[in-house]
């Protein structure tokens, strides 16, 4: 292989290992014809020099020489990209610009479309397992719904898989690492007749976790996945393919570690009730009641047809898939028995694409495709209450410690016999909560593109894409705990007024001034006792959507559009300038913390039902006590984006720069509050940066890459966030500076064949808040302490290939043992507490691999 190919195909980050060309490397080999990389990212085959939009490649064999095994690692060489996960195995958040969502509401669809082999994974848990028999992965930056048909508003990362050959082949792996890791993949490929070529691969990884549950004795944070994958190609023609692909993979992991970042004054009762909880935040030690339990069945099929008829090629992608996700999870985060929490999520989706595009001589040419979209969404979840809940809380209500681990408490009881409530009833119902969430999502969309070549070298661009999205949602759930039922204020009322007032109606009756002098009485602690138990009340009845007020439906239709001109300003030097808009369809809040907007009901003070103002839904009948307003669902995100950029390879160097000016119109934001999610849109979210990467080769054999991401975001008009108004406040969590970088030495032993490869490649995020506030904590301290983070970790690798296709080598990441804090929330009904998810420790291992 000449240095010149070597080098085409390593740019933007694509670093291809030299090899021999093995069977199984074919398809890499054909797709590099006349010494470039190609890429699909336009819904056509073109050189990256030529794609006219900012895009990353990152090669098969960089992910092999990398041991990058999931899209979680793939951030480590694609700078625009952050990847972060967070409770579970499969909650995980893309972003891309700085721009993404979706990690933990199933109700919620990424603004980072994820395909595989052109088929949409709708939610981060189906496009976790470890990467498949990668030809290679696109990361296209900014809105793309002009040539996606599915929620592409922030960008889109395309996994290309390789297809079967012709031409039997194959490789074999096995990888041995720190932590008890053992991993073992497989492919095999060949034909089965002169028409028909099939492939089957396979990976397995294991290992223990680099978290201990000290108090249970159970490892945390380890891997146990597996995945199988088989495929057929059939080719009865030269102008007719068709491609079968069937996979399977599975989770089962305990999954993910949290520390005490700040033990806030509950702490002190967790202590004193014999309850443990770890403060060092890189020990990598947890305290827990509950092992957690994280498993994740994702399977299904594809069938693509392509089909060349002249100047003409048509393109029908089918796909049916499945997702099984359960999660089991100890929610307070320490060893003492308070509140867990089960999710059991299924997901079914059917996806339908066709494209016709054109191939003339002439000026002219086109892409024209439809989508279809039809999935349907359950979910089955509760929070059960832990033997010594009510022991806690009563230590936070005021109790004495002493009667309470003695066994003599005397809050609640008090609290019971003066509400007329069952004695020992108070958080010691076997359920909290149970909750009952399905959605229906179907979705077409019409997409096309026009290439107008006036002259040789300069092609004029107009796209478009007209979307019409449907959801239908109905949420149930049961709230057992007694004091939730009652709302404090009207409770007092009732009592003031010697039970002469005990419904809404009887309280409007009362002269205005006697409204106000009851509210104002029941509203103040000092008179009210019952006022002080508001904050135990954490899951109030819950009011079932269908109802008479709200239909439980979401409508969207949107239009959007592409301009853009690019001109080849010579064979090693391309320019191109664009305007896009995109598009995402409304989310829905599938969670407990789902409420009416302000529009349908307002809560009187203190969640009042007696004072609170006439609404639909109170007008119905429908309200229920402490009903509070919140959101039901978030409506579309608009993403508009101006984008200019050049790109140049010559022999030896090569580079992509795009400066851009993004906004999305209507963010969908979900923050944790403590003890639920607040779903709502942002107004305006906005982020001018700039990506550049370049490749350089000073001598046959070494090569550098460089890639760097400058962003400047923004929140233009945010009013309503749960901090507050956020308005002309700099976004948190976007490092204005990420860089990827590498050097990659490829030695050779003569004429033999043989050669040692040696990588070394740094990422880095610069220091940048990890979020804009912590409603509870960072609310308390008038939004001061704010936590940071920044991330340096350097990779390496170092694998000698014989040319009798045996290698072996070896990889250690985060070398430097970088440690940092990924991301922090407040505790979990702990006010003044902050937990956080540390990073990972050094990994590092051997690999043994063989191809043929």
């Amino acid at each position: 292989m000449n240095i010149t190919k070597f080098l085409s195909a390593t740019a933007l980050g694509g670093l291809v290992a030299l090899s021999p060309a093995y069977a199984q490397d074919a398809q890499g080999e054909e797709a590099n014809d006349d010494n470039v990389i190609i890429v699909t990212a336009t819904k056509r085959a073109q050189t990256l020099q030529e794609t006219p939009i900012s895009v990353s490649v990152t090669s098969g064999e960089t992910l092999e020489a990398a041991q990058i095994r999931d899209v979680l690692d793939l951030q480590t060489v694609t700078p625009s990209l952050r990847v972060s996960q967070l409770q579970t195995s499969s909650a995980s958040t893309f972003i891309i610009r700085g721009f993404g969502n979706g990690d933990n509401n199933f109700g919620i669809e990424p603004s980072v479309g994820v395909f595989i082999d052109g088929v949409f994974r709708s939610r981060s848990a189906a496009a976790l397992s470890d990467l498949p028999n990668v030809e290679r992965i696109e990361v296209l930056n900014g809105p793309q719904s002009t040539l996606f048909g599915k929620n592409a508003s922030a960008g889109v990362i395309s996994v290309i898989t390789r297809a079967p050959q012709f031409e039997f082949g194959g490789a074999v792996e096995a990888v041995y690492g720190n932590f008890n890791n053992v991993v073992l993949k497989g492919d095999i490929t060949g034909p089965l007749t002169d028409t028909i070529a099939f492939s089957v691969d396979g990976s397995y990884n294991r290992r223990d976790g680099y978290s201990n549950i000290v108090n249970l004795d159970e490892e945390q944070n380890n891997r146990n996945r597996w995945a199988a994958r088989g495929q057929l190609l059939f080719e009865p023609t030269s102008d007719l393919t068709i491609r079968g692909i069937l996979d399977y993979s599975k989770i089962d992991e305990i999954c993910c570690q949290v520390t005490t970042v700040v033990a806030g004054p509950t702490a002190g009762a967790i202590q004193l009730l014999g309850g443990q909880f770890s403060t060092d935040r890189f020990s990598y030690d947890a305290f827990l009641n509950q092992v957690p339990i994280n498993k994740v069945d994702n399977y299904g099929g594809s069938l693509q047809v392509d089909y060349q008829a002249g100047a003409f090629s048509l393109t029908s992608i089918s796909s049916y898939r499945e997702l099984k996700n359960l999660f089991i999870s100890d929610i307070d985060y320490s060893s003492l028995d308070v509140a867990n929490e089960t999710r059991n999520q299924k997901v079914k989706t059917l996806t339908q694409e066709f494209r016709v595009a054109s191939d003339f001589d002439g000026p002219i040419n086109f892409l024209l495709g439809g989508y279809y979209f039809d999935e349907s969404i359950s979910q089955i979840s509760q929070i059960e209450n832990g033997t010594q809940i009510r022991d806690f809380f009563e230590v936070l209500a005021g109790g004495n410690p002493a009667d309470v681990i003695a066994g003599n408490p005397s809050v609640f009881n008090g609290v019971e016999a003066g509400l007329g409530l069952p004695q020992e009833s108070i958080f010691l119902t076997p359920l909290l909560t149970a909750e009952q969430f399905s959605m229906d999502n179907t979705s077409y969309s019409i997409f096309g593109t026009v290439d107008f070549e006036p002259i040789d070298g300069l092609v004029l661009t107009g796209g478009f894409n007209y979307t019409d999205d449907k959801k239908d949602f109905a949420l149930a759930q049961q709230s057992f705990d007694p004091l939730g039922q009652v709302n404090l204020i009207d409770a007092f009322i009732v009592g003031a007024t010697g039970g002469t007032v005990t419904s809404r109606a009887q309280f409007q009756a009362l002269p205005a001034a006697n409204q106000a002098a009851l509210l104002a009485a029941a509203t103040n602690p000092a008179v009210n006792p019952l006022a002080g138990l508001a904050g135990f009340q954490f899951q109030p009845p819950f009011l079932t959507i269908p109802n008479a007020v709200e239909d439980g439906r979401t409508r969207d239709d949107k239009f959007t559009y592409l301009l853009r001109a690019s001109y080849s300003v010579s064979n090693e030097v391309n320019i191109y300038g664009s305007y896009a808009t995109g598009f995402k369809a409304s989310s829905v809040n599938l969670s407990r913390d789902s409420r009416p907007s302000s529009t349908d009901f307002v809560a009187g003070p203190g969640g009042s039902t007696f004072g609170a103002p006439s609404s639909p839904i109170l007008d119905a009948g429908l309200a229920l006590p402490n009903l509070r307003s919140g959101s039901r669902f978030a409506g579309p995100e608009n993403a508009t984006v101006y984008e200019v950029g050049i790109k140049g390879q010559w022999e030896g160097f090569g580079f992509n720069l795009a400066l851009f000016d993004q906004t999305i119109t209507g963010f969908q934001s979900l923050a944790f509050t403590g003890t639920g999610f607040a779903l709502q849109n942002a107004g305006q979210q906005s982020v001018k940066g700039v990506e550049f990467d370049s490749t350089i080769s000073p001598t046959e054999g070494l090569v550098f890459t460089f890639a760097m991401t400058y962003l400047d975001p923004l929140f233009d008009d945010f009013p309503g966030s749960v901090l507050g108004d956020l308005s002309g406040v700099t976004p948190a969590g976007i490092p204005k500076i990420a860089i990827s970088t590498s050097a990659t030495y490829a030695h050779e032993f003569g004429a033999s064949g043989n050669k040692l490869i040696t990588r070394i490649d740094y990422s880095h995020e610069s220091n940048t808040p990890i979020n804009n506030g912590l409603p509870t904590f960072n609310a308390a301290l008038g939004n001061t302490q704010i936590f940071d983070r920044e991330v340096n970790l350097v990779n390496g690798s170092m694998t000698l290939k014989l040319d009798n296709g045996l290698e072996i080598g070896g990889y250690v990441r985060n070398l430097l043992n970088d440690q940092f804090i990924t991301t922090v929330f407040d505790g979990v009904a702990q006010a003044g507490t902050v937990s956080g998810y540390p990073s990972a420790p050094r990994t590092y291992g051997g690999v043994v691999r063989f191809k043929f």
